[in-house]
């Protein structure tokens, strides 16, 4: 319990200094868009605020939230579709199966978990689609719909899973995770902002850049090295090997959000500014490294 605490107070002192230097840098640099690193900011305090609890008292309070950050995720990503009534239907079984993932968290049923959206859910959802809703953009629509499960809820439940697969090390393993997320995110957000040249996908980001890549892949292996002995029981190998593989993972979540939202968005430019600081523009890459880290570290180490 000592170290837990000296650890929270230590990311507490950190997240002070952050907030307090880009209050300072916003000021100072009017011109620039910090818009996405406040965002990421708030997040780190809202993150910081549940994994405090989770941690001190009590992992379901842990677990309650995620589903919650779930399903305003899913909803934001519901919410830039073009729907015609047929497809409220599907939406609303696809919130409904929200609370059933959790469930097979709370009591650790691990098979289900794994298979219960990608196999059970994608068969049988576009099921309230078809029947009486006829044919007319019914790809779209369930296509659409079985995307936003797999990320907003799949990828994103793991977070909550780390706690039950591994009581000891789950929740550090959790804040590790989101830690080197966000500073990977954060790196790679100020390296193409300031050193950027490179695009990667000026149609979906114009913010990622090849540059920004790199730095952040440099930045985010550096910081796992020094903070993985302290946040979990991972060896050298994989000390480094995890800096790498959030990085990476991470960068393609950003890449992947940024394409869908461009897509479906298409010629909404208020919609588009409307959701730089909503739920999406703050968890995409989690979607994608909260997954991947967790099925890596419990394929190599017997803890999880």
């Amino acid at each position: 319990m000592r170290e837990t605490i000296w650890t929270l107070s230590i990311i507490f002192f950190i997240l002070l200094v952050v907030s307090i230097v880009f209050k300072i840098i916003t000021k100072l640099q009017p011109d620039k868009d910090f818009t996405t690193i406040q965002l990421r900011v708030k997040t780190w305090w809202g993150m910081f605020t549940i994994f405090c609890f989770a941690t001190l008292f009590n992992t379901t309070v842990s677990l309650i939230a995620i589903m919650i950050l779930c399903f305003f995720a899913l909803r934001e990503y519901f919410s830039m579709m073009k729907t015609r009534k047929s497809d409220r239907r599907i939406f609303l079984w696809s919130y409904l199966m929200i609370p059933l993932q959790f469930y097979w968290i709370y009591i650790g049923w691990y098979g289900m978990f794994i298979v219960f959206i990608p196999v059970y859910v994608f068969l049988f959802l576009p099921l309230p689609r078809i029947i009486g809703k006829g044919t007319v953009g019914f790809l779209r629509s369930v296509s659409f719909t079985q995307w936003g499960l797999i990320l907003m809820v799949f990828g994103l439940s793991h977070l909550a899973y780390f706690p039950v697969a591994t009581p000891e090390f789950g929740a550090n393993l959790v804040l590790y995770l989101i830690i080197l997320t966000q500073v990977n995110d954060v790196t790679q957000y100020l390296i193409s902002l300031y050193l950027g040249k490179r695009k990667v996908a000026p149609t979906a980001n114009p913010y990622i850049t090849w540059e920004g890549f790199i730095g952040a892949l440099i930045a985010t292996t550096v910081i796992s090295y020094c903070i993985y002995p302290l946040l979990t029981p991972l060896d050298l190998t994989f000390g480094i090997a995890s800096g790498i593989l959030i990085s990476v993972s991470g960068y393609f979540g950003s890449l992947t959000i940024s394409v869908l939202k461009r897509d479906l968005l298409i010629g909404n430019k208020e919609a588009l500014e409307r959701l730089k600081d909503r739920y999406l523009n703050r968890i995409d890459s989690l979607t994608y490294t909260a997954p991947v880290f967790f099925h890596v570290i419990r394929y190599f180490f017997d803890f999880m």
